[in-house]
């Protein structure tokens, strides 16, 4: 297996992850309070509307679209959802916006789907279940048509978002409500730099540049962007921390003035 297949199937695999992740917070909450019936066939549907979508989708991407403009299409939309999945990131990581908690989403959902009225057939508890698998799930399509068919790769692509899914799915039948010690930042900082990187090669590709090395660019650019995000993360991070300084001794300063009046 080349280089570029290994970063294109761990790619693929930590962007379904984390959207499954997502999705199985959603699902354990619907099922915990409005029964696991509702929660699994909301699932299912949204599973075989998924299915669907993929069914439709993916042979008009592979087929009817030649190769330089899918490429040049495509890189240019893996570079947009990659740098607002960095931009999120690099924020959180350098304490500029607050870390996202699968347990707060999860206590959430349990409160809002407690408040709701229940039926027999329950179609509150089956149309969120629904939503949320389907909503994340077509993300996981688009990443895994799109990685994949750009990368000639279509098996692979969809075969490590399968293996992402029996892993996240495994995760979830154990700890069930225990997901706050997933690490989703780091994963979405990870994988927003393949993304990029992946995004920069094939639009690269698309424009028509020949790359040094062909695929062998691919780590390369990932490592340099790597390297940016770090760079960018400890230099908010220390400006946070320096900006913040002032202020605080400040607010200090008060409280003794006016412990002393």
């Amino acid at each position: 297996m080349s280089s570029a297949s290994i970063v294109l199937a761990l790619a693929v695999f930590l962007a379904s992850a984390v959207e499954m992740v997502e999705a199985l917070t959603i699902v354990v909450a619907v099922g915990t309070t409005r029964g696991w019936r509702s929660a699994f066939e909301g699932v299912g549907a949204a599973l075989a509307t998924l299915a669907a979508v993929v069914a439709l989708l993916g042979p008009a991407l592979v087929s009817l679209i030649p190769i330089g403009t899918l490429r040049l299409v495509v890189g240019g939309v893996l570079l947009v959802f990659g740098m607002q999945w960095l931009r999120k990131a690099v924020l959180r990581a350098a304490g500029l916006k607050a870390k996202h908690d699968e347990n707060e989403i999860f206590q959430k959902n349990v409160s809002a789907l407690s408040g709701a009225t229940r039926t027999r057939r329950d179609a509150v508890g089956f149309t969120v279940a629904f939503k949320g698998v389907f909503l994340e799930g077509l993300e996981v399509v688009i990443i895994v048509i799109t990685l994949g068919s750009t990368g000639h790769a279509l098996a692979l692509a969809a075969g490590s978002a399968l293996v992402a899914l029996v892993v996240v799915g495994a995760i979830g039948a154990v700890v069930a409500r225990q997901l706050a010690g997933v690490p989703e930042n780091a994963m979405k900082m990870g994988v927003g730099i393949m993304l990029v990187s992946f995004g920069t090669f094939w639009g690269g590709e698309g424009l028509g540049m020949h790359w040094p090395g062909t695929d062998l660019a691919i780590p390369v650019l990932i490592a340099f962007y790597a390297l940016g995000m770090l760079l960018l993360t400890k230099s908010l991070a220390a400006r946070y921390s320096s900006a913040a300084a002032p202020v605080a001794a400040a607010a200090s300063i008060r409280e003794n003035h006016v412990g002393t009046r």
